[in-house]
Order: C-alpha cells, then sequence, then structure tokens
C-alpha cells in the first residue's frame, strides 16, 4: 500500500515582501499628509523585515497600515509581520521594526499536531524541525487535513509543501 505525504511550514514569500516593500515606498513618496517629513520604509539586515521611519508614531502606524494593505492585495496575510516590538522614538524621530515570522517552532507545532490527532486519528503526524509532516495511506485523508487546517483559525500562516 502506498503512502502519501505533506509538509505543514509556516513561512513567507520573499518576493511578494520584496513588492511589497517597493508599493509601499511608492505610496509613501506620492502622499501629500507624508511630504517634508522622514517617513519612510527600509529593509532590516538579511531582507528579514521592515523598519518603518517617520516624524511620530502616527506616521508608522500609518506606514503599517500600508504595509498590511498591500499584503491584502497581493493576496499574502498580515500575520508574518512580527508587531510585538513598541516603536523607538529619539531626537524627534520614530522608528519601528517588524520582522517576519518565519517557521513553527515546538508550541505552535504541537497544537497543530494535538488538533490532528484529536479531530483524524487515522493519519500520523511529526514534528520534524519547523516542519510537521503529516502521512497516510489516502490522499482522501490528507486533503480532510488541509480542509481542517484551513477553517481554524491560527495566530500564524500555514503552507502545504512536499508532497509525496
Amino acid at each position: 500500500m502506498a503512502t502519501f505525504s505533506f509538509d505543514i511550514v509556516s513561512d513567507y514569500d520573499k518576493a511578494e515582501m520584496n513588492n511589497v516593500f517597493m508599493q509601499v515606498e511608492k505610496e509613501i513618496s506620492g502622499r501629500y499628509d507624508f511630504k517634508n517629513t522622514s517617513a519612510g520604509l527600509e529593509w532590516l539586515p538579511d531582507k528579514t523585515g521592515y523598519k518603518l521611519i517617520g516624524d511620530n508614531v502616527w506616521q508608522l502606524d500609518a506606514v503599517l497600515d500600508i504595509i498590511r494593505k498591500r499584503l491584502a492585495s497581493r493576496s499574502q496575510s498580515s500575520k508574518v509581520l512580527d508587531v510585538s516590538k513598541s516603536p523607538v522614538e529619539s531626537n524627534m524621530k520614530a522608528s519601528r521594526e517588524i520582522a517576519f515570522i518565519s517557521g513553527l517552532d515546538q508550541e505552535k507545532a504541537k497544537s497543530i499536531t494535538k488538533l490532528l490527532r484529536d479531530e483524524l486519528p487515522k493519519v500520523k503526524t511529526q514534528i520534524q524541525g519547523d516542519a510537521v509532516r503529516v502521512t497516510s495511506g489516502s490522499k482522501d485523508e490528507l486533503q480532510a487535513v488541509m480542509r481542517l487546517l484551513d477553517s481554524k483559525e491560527f495566530a500564524f500562516t500555514l503552507q502545504y509543501t512536499n508532497f509525496r
């Protein structure tokens, strides 16, 4: 009997994040309320997130709102943004670092495997680093796993990869 599997990961599309970055820069340069201000957007090292820059916290919130709108228009979830860091204000400038969330930590992976064990006992799950491998003898059961996970609301994004 053949076994089928796929991996559940939490990642972001780097190309789409680059597109969002360019669109946000273009909108900031064209908005009247940002004229003659220091409002802007920069990459964090290794393009692992954005650094928002502005004259005050209001501008940072406005830039973050633009980022969220651009992510939504490109069918990307704003759950990849780690907005836990608070803004830093100094010398009449404000900045805020927003990293991208990537990978499933142990707690998230355990919550997924527990849900699958409780709801679909025929599938087997295995935590492999920052991914969860789901294995079954039936493709229909794997599709049921995807439907179940898509119906639940997690605080992180989920993608399905490595189909076998």
